[in-house]
């Protein structure tokens, strides 16, 4: 999901920040946003803030993260367990 972004005609050098991690790549994009941020090349970019992104994703990584919101897990288990 990227937020307060608007398109453009032309691509552009953006800074892609994960929020997940912090982690930050350079890359085109036709988005704009007015935030920036100084790049480890010294230059200021555009940022977009991303939820999640390659640096993170599990299936990416290869580390595979549970999340267990509010005992669902439990909950699912609970409910359809086999009865003994």
């Amino acid at each position: 999901k990227v937020t307060g972004v608007q398109t453009c005609a032309l691509p552009i050098f953006v800074v892609f920040k994960d929020m997940s991690n912090g982690i930050q790549f350079l890359g085109k994009s036709t988005a704009q946003t007015k935030e920036t941020v100084l790049f480890d090349d010294g230059k200021e970019y555009p940022v977009i803030k991303l939820e999640i992104s390659n640096t993170s994703h599990p299936f990416y990584t290869g580390k595979n993260m549970l999340v267990d919101t509010a005992g669902r897990i439990d909950k699912f288990n609970k409910r359809y367990s086999k009865k003994k």
